[in-house]
């Protein structure tokens, strides 16, 4: 088996929605959207417009926030951040990653989301202390409930 180094340490999703990718480059960028599936958050674009270098945080109820930066936008085909948790595990490590989402037209008009969460070391994690997902472990998710933006949380099947 060959190795991808882009997603041997990641959490992969791919999903396809109905909604075209207008659409859902709106639900991962504007706050209150990307808040009613993802995480409440003060990530202020313009209309849409992410910036590379803009900062912005998600919070994760009680826990500590989660800071993030935008690394790459390609409206509406690409999102890429940082994602550094502030809580430090016993050895005093914090969560370092990235997230990205890519964003493909269908033939039926709707939109094949991936999305790629990378970076993850091969220890315990140090928010839980359970091991590090399998690499190049792949989880499906289940289509997205209705909801005012595309569609609730995502919902997770291993």
């Amino acid at each position: 088996m060959m190795r991808d180094p882009k997603t041997d340490d990641a959490v992969v999703v791919d999903c396809d929605l109905d909604q075209p990718p207008e659409k859902v480059w709106r639900a991962l960028t504007e706050p209150e959207l990307l808040g009613a599936w993802l995480l409440p958050n003060d990530i202020r674009t313009e209309v849409g417009r992410p910036e590379t270098g803009k900062r912005f945080t998600l919070r994760d109820g009680p826990g500590a926030p989660i800071d993030c930066e935008v690394l790459a936008a390609e409206p509406p085909r690409l999102l890429r951040y940082s994602w550094r948790g502030r809580d430090a595990d016993a050895g005093g490590r914090t969560l370092d990653t990235v997230v990205t989402f890519t964003l493909d037209g269908t033939a039926a008009g709707g939109t094949r989301l991936r999305i790629v969460h990378s970076g993850f070391r091969a220890e315990a994690l140090p928010w839980t202390g359970t091991p590090a997902p399998r690499r190049g472990r792949r989880l499906a998710a289940r289509p997205l409930a209705k909801a005012s933006a595309i569609g609730g949380r995502l919902r997770w099947a291993a």
